[in-house]
């Protein structure tokens, strides 16, 4: 019960070497397949009006789905979902299970098709996704990330941009394929496309940066006098000589378009104490003659400072929109605190005010996490905002309170290079907490955000799609096969074993990626045994190693494989053992602390799920055995007749039905019984039961067809079960091929001539047994003719979802017309196929066929 190596899965051709995981990243320049990918992402971000992308990739053993490049969004924001089970429950794993393009344009749209999606990135924005296609073979998906608040591009738009893209990334691929080492003309044209490294991140392009031009000024808002420096003065065209220094003759120089905004901005100076990047045009003197007057685009921004009690000063900045002194030196001059952080959130810049506020010299914030730097900032409701802001693309704005119980005011501005921030001391409202949006009234409040860290949503992801996978596996083997499905490329594990325990000893339930015979010694093993696995389940405590020198030192004896780190957790449900689940990785691998927390969760789930499961095995197995002893253990042997009879249980739910079929030898030759008792549970096995034991005594009693159906219908009114049935009773005479039939509520017999044509038998009927007490059923006869085929049938053959009954009718009919009828065996299993209910059947099914073969013996 130690670690093992996985074996290889991935579908190539067979006798081709496995390309070297490193090698599209490191080898020669030309085989990286980001290389392949980079280009067509940033356009597809491009041509949908989108801020990020991304590519998935098929890992090597293709049961996940990894990250290879990515443009626009942090790598952080994405890491729980680096590495993706294939069968997940998320639209990139359905994009590339359906082969289908997926637009999801809002929250909503998610919320209904992904919940558990939803549940790990609660924020709004859109998404599309695109499978990438090679040789005609699915090895990827693209997905584009909008903004849900802006104008988006149309959906028909979205498509055509994936589209687009999805070509060029096929074509990329395809050459890349071709110059893969040791690769032949032979080969499948999409060998090779696989990734199982760390996603490469692609920068979108940058617009040309442009020089600012600010100029200072002070507004006497009491007095209505203004003065600036020379650099303000000459943005607004005047000579200190000629400016006089009043409201008005600024009014002067300003485009009558946009005297309003000019005077708004007064407004927010009196109102909330502050201007915030009030936008107007300003009067150029024309430079020769005959030149066109025009204006030049400048921002007013600014912060109110009392000199006097009686006085209002404010002091702000003057900001040519198109050029002048760098964007560092223009916020320098600001009263606010100003703050820039990299795509990841990583502190790059930070003005002299925002280091004053914060507490912090800019040497100690640059190239780190604010939230990590600065202790009080570590709440997750700040961290979260600004991963509100960077997948939303929408302003956000909080409150903080400083370790000195100063509030501060933090507004962020989202971009797909980084984020902007701005950092004020402010008044909070009564009630307010750290991490709440700011009033309204004085900045834009943040959209609704879950309050949980980057590794705990990876987390809650996993946990909430594990609980979804398990609330519908039914089996232990559905079990089992969920939890190597999920846990495996969740966690970037290669093996997984599940154990159980039974009489005080471990016994092997699945195992995935292990070498042969490497558990066999382990099978059995007691529970006093110095084992790791058995420890986690006896102590009830994961044991988890990160290298094999800590595995050997606390487990000197234990044989190893080639893993490198491993995870032993115990299976507790309702505090009772269930066993053990054991987990390999073959890379060097560190559990963090949410990683433990998360699977020893999904332990739990698991042992829940598994208990269930046994005790459906357990249960499933009596009722399924009580129901099969009420069928005909066998069929007798009638001369002139070849019969076969097929009885399928239904998979979905536990509880049993009431099909029934049966072969009876009466005076007058033999009789052919179809029943199906309506429900599924042990009492509609029961009254199967008493209704076939009424039919064969009925029948064998030598009453004609109409009184053994009569006096059946007769003993279910009496039994007073509020359960009905149907029936088909067709009695037989081999010597002639004569038949007289009657149906009650039942699916028409199946007739196959001998020229192989087939037809429905349309025969009179009377209502469903149980429902009139003195009811008739009218009676039917013809003949077969020899070489005939009849079948009967329950309506579970024919019953298909999201059909009508009579489409699967015909299906069955057809499947009767074309099929050899040398062996009743193979037909009935053809015909079974032919109504796909081989692996999936929302009923029980029972089949009754009969040749018709006068020749034979007899």
């Amino acid at each position: 019960m130690g670690g093992a190596a996985a074996a290889p899965r991935g579908e190539r051709p067979a006798g081709l070497p496995v390309p070297d995981a490193e090698e599209g990243r490191t080898g020669r320049g030309e085989a990286r397949i980001e290389d392949a990918l980079a280009d067509p992402v940033v356009k597809a971000v491009r041509d949908t009006g989108g801020y990020g992308g991304a590519v998935y990739l098929r890992s090597h053993d293709r049961r996940s789905l990894v990250l290879c490049v990515m443009s626009g969004v942090p790598r952080s924001l994405l890491k729980p979902w680096w590495r993706i089970p294939v069968s997940g429950a998320l639209p990139m794993c359905e994009t590339f299970r359906s082969g289908e393009t997926q637009y999801l344009p809002d929250e909503r749209a998610t919320m209904l098709r992904f919940p558990q999606f939803t549940a790990a990135l609660p924020y709004s924005f859109a998404h599309a996704y695109q499978p990438v296609r090679v040789g005609g073979e699915t090895v990827g998906v693209l997905a584009v990330l909008c903004s849900s608040s802006r104008e988006p591009a149309g959906e028909e738009e979205v498509r055509e941009g994936l589209r687009r893209a999805g070509r060029d990334m096929e074509e990329r691929l395809a050459e890349y394929a071709r110059g893969l080492p040791g690769r032949t003309d032979a080969d499948a044209v999409a060998y090779g496309i696989e990734y199982d490294d760390q996603p490469v991140s692609v920068r979108l392009p940058t617009p040309p940066a442009q020089a600012v031009a600010i100029g200072m000024i002070e507004w006497d808002l009491a007095g209505d006098r203004w003065s600036g420096d020379d650099d303000a003065l000459e943005l607004l065209g005047v000579s200190r000589e000629e400016f006089g220094g009043t409201m008005a003759a600024v009014e002067e120089r300003v485009s009558p378009d946009d005297l309003y905004e000019l005077r708004a901005a007064r407004r927010d100076a009196e109102d909330t104490g502050q201007i915030r990047g009030r936008h107007f045009r300003v009067l150029e003197e024309p430079r020769d003659e005959g030149e066109r007057v025009h204006y030049r685009p400048v921002e007013l921004w600014g912060h109110v400072v009392r000199a006097r009690s009686s006085d209002r000063l404010l002091v702000g900045a003057l900001i040519d929109v198109a050029g002048g002194v760098t964007a560092a030196e223009a916020a320098e001059r600001l009263p606010d605190g100003l703050f820039s952080l990299d795509q990841d959130g990583r502190v790059i810049y930070a003005n002299r005010r925002c280091q004053d506020l914060l507490g912090s010299d800019l040497e100690r914030l640059l190239g780190h996490y604010p939230w990590q730097v600065l202790t009080w900032l570590r709440d997750p409701a700040y961290e979260d905002r600004y991963r509100a802001a960077m997948l939303t693309q929408q302003p956000v704005s909080y409150l903080v309170r400083d370790p000195d119980g100063v509030w501060l005011g933090f507004v962020l501005y989202p971009g797909v290079h980084g984020l902007t921030g701005r950092v004020f001391r402010t008044t909070a409202p009564a009630g307010a907490e750290p991490g709440r949006a700011l009033p309204p009234s004085s900045e834009p409040a943040a959209p609704p955000t879950g309050l949980v860290t980057t590794a705990r949503a990876g987390a809650l992801y996993h946990v909430v799609q594990m609980a979804s996978v398990l609330t519908e596996s039914v089996t232990v083997r559905d079990v089992c096969r969920a939890v190597s499905e999920q846990l495996l490329p969740a966690f970037g594990a290669q093996e997984v074993a599940l154990y159980s325990v039974r009489d005080g000893r471990m016994y092997l339930l699945w195992e995935d990626g292990y070498p042969q015979h490497f558990l066999d010694p382990f099978e059995g093993v007691s529970l006093e045994a110095d084992l790791p696995g058995v420890h986690a389940l006896t102590t009830r405590l994961p044991l988890f190693f990160e290298s094999p020198e800590e595995l050997v030192g606390a487990y000197p004896r234990l044989a190893l494989d080639p893993m490198t780190s491993w995870a032993f957790l115990p299976l507790i449900a309702s505090g009772h053992p269930v066993g053990s689940c054991i987990l390999g990785w073959n890379t060097p691998h560190r559990f963090t602390a949410e990683e433990r927390s998360a699977l020893t969760a999904l332990a739990g789930l698991t042992a829940q799920a598994m208990e269930r499961a046994r005790l459906y095995d357990a249960e499933s197995a009596v009722a399924r055995g009580l129901q099969e002893g009420l069928l005909p253990h066998r069929l007798p042997t009638v001369d002139r007749l070849r019969v076969t009879a097929r009885y399928l249980p239904g998979t979905k739910g536990m509880d049993i039905g009431g099909d029934w079929y049966d072969v009876i030898r009466t005076g007058r030759g033999v009789a052919l019984v179809i029943g199906d008792v309506e429900g599924h549970s042990v009492g509609a096995a029961a009254v199967m039961g008493q209704l076939r034991s009424a039919v064969h005594s009925f029948a064998a009693s030598g009453r004609p067809p109409q009184e053994v159906v009569t006096h059946t219908n007769q003993l279910l009114a009496e039994l007073e079960t509020d359960i009905f049935a149907t029936c088909c009773y067709i009695e037989l005479d081999p010597a002639t091929g004569h038949a007289r039939a009657v149906r009650a509520g039942h699916p028409p017999p199946l007739l196959r001539h001998p020229d192989g044509s087939a037809e429905t038998l349309e025969l009179p009927g009377g209502v469903l047994l149980g429902v009139q007490p003195d009811a008739d059923y009218p009676v039917a006869e013809f003949t077969l003719e020899p070489g005939s085929v009849l079948a009967l049938y329950t309506d579970g053959l024919v019953e298909v979802p999201g059909s009508d009954i009579a489409t699967g009718i015909e299906t069955v009919l057809s499947c009767l017309a074309v099929s050899p009828t040398d062996s009743m065996e193979e037909l009935a299993d053809r015909i079974l196929g032919a109504a796909r209910r081989a692996e999936d059947r929302p009923d029980d099914v029972a089949l009754l066929l009969t040749a018709y073969d006068p020749a034979g013996p007899g």
